[in-house]
C-alpha cells in the first residue's frame, strides 16, 4: 500500500505544526526549500520528536563531496528520506548514497513535475522527443548508483516501475483529486491511478494544506489509499 506524504510548503514552521497537529495519523512530512530555508534543523527535530518521519526535499546537486556531506548531516539529524537531483551524475549519486547508508532513505528526482518537453529542451540542449524516456534514464542511473528509489511525476511513473523492478520506492508528486487546482504542476494525476501504476509514496501538499477543510482533504486521501 502506497504511503501519503503532506507536504508542508508553508513560510511558518508554527503553522506547519499546528496542520501537523490536525492531521491523525500523519506519518510523513515533506519539508522543502523555503520551510528548511526559514527555520531549519529545528523543525526537522520537532517533527521527529513527534514520531513523524521527514522528507527533506532539498535536491542536492553539487559536487560530490559537498552531496555527500549534506546527505551525512541529515542522517544525523533523523531525516527519513532526502532527495538529490539525478542531473548531478553517476559520480555524485553514488558519493550520496553511500553517505545515505541504511537509515536514510535516498530518492533521485528525474524531470521535475512543473517541466513540459518544450522547457526540457531548453535546459538539455538538445531534443526531448518522449519525457518518459529521459525519466526512465535517470532512474536506472540513480538505482544503479545506490539510491533506494526515485521522484517521478504520475505520467512516468508506469514506464519507470517496468524499467526498475518491484523493490525501489517511487514518489510521485503532483497529486491532484478530481477538480482539484493544477497550480503550477504540469503533469498530475490522480492518487489511485498513481498507486496503479507503481507509485510507493504520494506527496500532497496544497489540495490538502490549502484546502477550505484541510482535515477533511486529509481524511478523503487517506482513505483513497486504504
Amino acid at each position: 500500500m502506497a504511503e501519503l506524504i503532506v507536504a508542508f510548503d508553508m513560510t511558518s514552521g508554527r503553522d506547519a505544526l499546528a496542520m501537523a497537529g490536525r492531521l491523525a495519523g500523519l506519518r510523513w512530512a515533506k519539508i522543502g526549500s523555503m520551510l528548511y530555508s526559514r527555520e531549519g534543523p529545528a523543525l526537522v527535530r520537532e517533527f521527529t520528536q513527534r514520531g513523524i518521519r521527514v522528507f527533506l526535499d532539498l535536491k542536492w546537486h553539487d559536487i560530490p563531496n559537498i552531496v555527500a556531506s549534506a546527505v551525512e548531516a541529515a542522517r544525523e539529524l533523523g531525516v527519513s528520506m532526502a532527495t538529490v537531483h539525478c542531473l548531478g551524475g553517476r559520480n555524485m549519486l553514488t558519493a550520496a548514497a553511500a553517505a545515505a547508508g541504511a537509515d536514510l532513505a535516498l530518492v533521485g528526482v528525474t524531470v521535475l513535475t512543473s517541466h513540459d518537453a518544450a522547457e526540457l529542451e531548453g535546459i538539455l540542449g538538445r531534443g526531448v522527443p518522449d519525457i518518459g524516456f529521459e525519466a526512465e534514464r535517470l532512474a536506472r542511473t540513480a538505482v544503479q548508483a545506490g539510491l533506494r528509489g526515485v521522484v517521478t511525476s504520475g505520467r512516468e511513473v508506469g514506464i519507470v516501475r517496468e524499467a526498475l523492478g518491484p523493490e525501489p520506492w517511487i514518489v510521485v508528486p503532483g497529486i491532484r483529486a478530481p477538480g482539484d487546482a493544477a497550480d503550477d504542476q504540469v503533469r498530475t494525476i490522480e492518487p489511485a491511478e498513481a498507486v496503479r501504476r507503481g507509485a510507493t509514496h504520494l506527496v500532497v501538499g496544497r489540495p490538502i494544506t490549502a484546502a477550505r477543510d484541510p482535515v477533511a482533504a486529509y481524511r478523503r486521501l487517506v482513505e483513497a489509499l486504504d
